[in-house]
């Protein structure tokens, strides 16, 4: 009987704190939320710190979502901090619930936004176009139609009238919510994944071997901690669940910060003030056996090649590439650097 009393009174002190301050004495509970909310914020300022002093160019989706959800950890820890430490009293609570929701906004949406800014750095053709046109409403969709509810009934839980039919709402609508961003990101995880295994397929060299397989762990590891969170979630500890989740977003930037800026070398740019535009043909090896094989056909294309990258396969071109849309070549080139130096590719994107 008192195991299951104790069990009870541990899930009732984990999911107080929907209305308001934390209110139990377990100290086990308290040093969990300075814990966790101190290492998030530890890992926010040296993200933050890290942006800066790596880009060279402080512009671009990428940039810009990573600086924006990396400070968006900090209004959120800092948030719950107070809430659940009852810091703000009265009315001033109200400016705790709104750093709170300001943070999540932020880093929640915003991690989303920095995979899908460099997902065009692995899917092409008119198949990648539709797949950043799909995600990027995925996305803004996702942002409205998870946050905004999930805004009103935080502030209606911690208000002062009906609390009690807020909470049940705000049970209903966060499980919701985290829900649909679990399938969101692994939806974008698992086109990572997908699109890293077909290059793979095609690449003879180790150190890309190493890359795609790193980029594949790192999508397996967001996956694999997001389900912790929906696991925590439906278990309804309302306090281990929000206090962990700012600390995994972190390591999730972190992570994406790390993989995503040797991704974009690998490819050919590099937004921290450098690259190559032959990178990936030094890094990627493709074999193309009819040419090899037809010293022909080798000869008579030596000159109308010259300027395609090596590990493009002529084999496989189905028209006539040397007569070549010109103003079609100079659009992608002129979008490839403009990609390298920094400019927004969601606006280009959406023009396309």
């Amino acid at each position: 009987m008192s195991r299951s009393t104790s069990s009870e009174n541990i899930v009732a002190t984990a999911t107080a704190g929907v209305t308001g301050a934390y209110e139990g004495q377990s100290l086990a509970w308290k040093f969990s939320i300075a814990f966790f909310t101190g290492l998030t914020l530890y890992n926010a300022l040296e993200l933050v710190v890290l942006i800066l002093v790596s880009f060279t160019r402080y512009r671009g989706l990428y940039f810009w979502s990573l600086l924006i959800s990396s400070l968006g950890l900090i209004p959120y820890a800092v948030g719950f901090v107070f809430k659940f430490f009852s810091v703000l009293d009265g009315n001033l609570r109200f400016i705790s619930v709104a750093l709170l929701t300001l943070g999540w906004w932020a880093f929640l949406t915003g991690s989303n936004v920095v995979l899908w800014s460099r997902l065009h750095l692995i899917v092409t053709g008119e198949e990648g176009d539709r797949i950043l046109k799909y995600t990027k409403w995925m996305i803004i969709t996702g942002a409205i139609v998870f946050h905004i509810p999930t805004t009103v009934v935080t502030f209606g839980s911690n208000g002062d009238l009906d609390t009690t039919g807020f909470v049940h709402a705000y049970n209903v609508v966060e499980r919701f919510q985290m829900t649909g961003f679990f399938l969101q990101e692994s939806i974008l995880s698992f086109i990572y994944i997908i699109e890293t295994i077909k290059i793979l397929r095609q690449s003879l060299r180790p150190e890309t071997s190493r890359l795609m397989y790193q980029l594949i762990s790192i999508n397996i590891a967001i996956i694999i901690m997001d389900t912790g969170l929906l696991g925590i979630e439906y278990a309804s500890l309302y306090i281990l669940e929000t206090v962990v989740k700012g600390f995994m977003y972190s390591i999730k930037l972190k992570l994406e910060f790390a993989i995503l800026n040797r991704l974009v070398r690998f490819v050919g740019g590099d937004d921290t003030g450098g690259g190559s535009l032959t990178a990936r043909s030094r890094s990627l090896t493709f074999v193309d056996t009819e040419k090899a094989q037809n010293p022909v056909a080798q000869r008579t294309n030596t000159n109308l090649s010259s300027n395609i990258p090596d590990f493009v396969d002529l084999s496989k071109v189905k028209t006539d590439y040397r007569y070549a849309d010109a103003s079609r070549i100079q659009r992608i080139s002129r979008s490839r650097e403009d990609d390298m130096y920094g400019t927004d590719i969601w606006e280009d994107n959406a023009k396309s």
